[in-house]
């Protein structure tokens, strides 16, 4: 028996997660279900995350969380628990498959074209830290990062998944043509890791022209992996090659504890109605139970419901004018009827199951850096209604040339001084780049801040940046048109 925990979810969540703890019984796993309370209804309780702390702690005894769809309302002060779950724990591999499943009719199966596409999507970092402000009225900020240490962890779980599944090719989507540094590091960190595998085939492509090549060629990907806001996008699309989100089950993999899940909404439009389709989530249990190495029963049920699918059997949302349409219950039922009369499900992915030992203290993630690193400016974001040519010159007038150089100020990323485009269409926020003067070239941070406290007068500061040389190369972009 092994133990996990289980969050019914928001919407049609509790209705799908019943029928799918059903079959699962009926399939031969061994589980011992603890129910949690986590949701959107715990969130109005006053549990900003989402969850009671006896749930949490629960997650975190047991290792693993199943889970139905939660509800996040769009704007607003409430995070997404999905994504804190997530992050909290350190999921850092969203894992999600994409197949062809008989009797769900798209253009691809229509076509005789079979889809069997994985999307490892990184978990933690890129935008989804959630970290915005409103530098001024008119201008909203989102940080974005990307770790070394991240895009190592999630590279390699990819990597490590494609052998034991004797993958072919892994392909790492970016936006490294535009975003130099964030998906450069990124990209940078995949064939790093590639080289460890040298079986595998490891290439690139750039994330909109993959977007293209899905749709066009889809029979010519086998492993993705992407940075999360990229990934989040391109799986939805993936999952639209399928069927859509309804037949594209989900894992969270982090190294002490996983997430199992469906990604579809919590459908409040048809809640309490049993018209609610159980595949998603059915299929991300049957996930969940080849991690624990319940392998049979995964193989059971992924057989059982391939096999009802064919026999015309479905929900609702599916082929309304073909086969036999069911409620979320009958459905269920007619998957447990053919548990012992399936045929074989073709799967060579296995897993052990892994180990779970609670830590005792904040894991610290950190690569080995042995060379130099040294301040040589600074980005000043600064609030004006001024035009370029004025703030350039208050600048210019105000800072020691001995010191410092004004090197460039851009407006939206675009530069606008000392030269640019009288077409530039310029909003109240700047971001000024200042650069020691020196002979080396270097600054320390106190005279970074010395400088700032002197130009603090003059303009609004909205957020500083100090710019880093490592081993002598710049570790900052440019603007547009520098």
């Amino acid at each position: 028996m092994k133990k996990i925990a289980v969050a019914k979810g928001d919407g049609i969540g509790p209705e799908i997660m019943d029928a799918v703890l059903e079959i699962m019984h009926h399939a031969g796993a061994q589980l011992e279900v603890q129910m949690v309370n986590m949701g959107k209804q715990w969130y109005e309780k006053g549990f900003s995350s989402g969850m009671t702390p006896e749930s949490k702690e629960m997650v975190e005894s047991y290792g693993i969380l199943f889970k139905g769809p939660m509800e996040t309302p769009k704007g607003g002060g409430m995070k997404s628990i999905n994504v804190t779950a997530r992050k909290v724990w350190s999921t850092y591999a969203n894992k999600r498959i994409f197949k062809s499943l008989p009797g769900v009719k798209t253009i691809f199966s229509e076509a005789g074209i079979p889809i069997d596409i994985t999307i490892v999507r990184e978990n933690i970092e890129d935008t989804y830290g959630g970290i915005e402000h409103m530098l001024t009225h008119d201008v909203a900020l989102c940080r974005r990062f990307i770790t070394r240490p991240g895009s190592m962890q999630v590279h390699r779980y990819t990597f490590e998944m494609a052998r034991k599944k004797n993958a072919k090719k892994v392909t790492c989507g970016h936006k490294a043509n535009i975003m130099k540094i964030t998906d450069g590091l990124f990209l940078e960190c995949f064939y790093e890791v590639a080289k460890e595998y040298p079986e595998i085939k490891a290439d690139d492509v750039i994330v909109d022209d993959l977007a293209m090549k899905l749709v066009v060629k889809p029979n010519e990907f086998d492993i993705i992996v992407l940075p999360n806001l990229q990934g989040d996008i391109i799986s939805d699309l993936c999952a639209g090659l399928v069927g859509g989100l309804g037949f594209a089950p989900s894992a969270n993999i982090g190294d002490q504890i996983s997430i199992f899940e469906a990604v579809h909404g919590t459908a409040p439009d048809i809640t309490g109605q049993n018209k609610a389709n159980p595949t998603s989530l059915l299929l991300s249990g049957a996930m969940l139970l080849r991690h624990i190495g319940q392998n049979a029963a995964a193989e059971n049920i992924e057989n059982a419901l391939i096999k009802t699918l064919q026999d015309g059997i479905h929900t609702p949302d599916l082929n309304k004018n073909e086969g036999l349409v069911v409620g979320t219950k009958e459905f269920a039922a007619a998957i447990i009827q053919r548990l012992s009369d399936s045929k074989p499900y073709a799967n060579n992915e296995t897993h052990s199951i892994p180990s779970h030992a609670k830590p005792t203290e904040n894991l610290m993630m950190e690569t080995k850096f042995n060379g130099t690193a040294e301040i040589v400016g600074v980005d000043l974001f600064i609030e004006s209604n001024k035009i370029p040519v004025q703030v350039g010159q208050i600048l210019e007038d105000a800072i020691d040339h001995q010191l410092w150089k004004l090197v460039t100020i851009s407006n939206r990323g675009t530069q606008v001084y000392p030269t640019g485009s009288i077409y530039t269409e310029c909003i109240n926020q700047y971001r000024v780049r200042i650069e020691c003067a020196t002979k080396h070239g270097t600054c320390s941070q106190n005279e970074i801040l010395e400088l700032v406290t002197k130009l603090s007068p003059l303009f609004k500061l909205c957020s500083i940046e100090m710019l880093m040389s490592y081993n002598g190369k710049k570790a900052y972009s440019l603007a547009q048109g520098q």
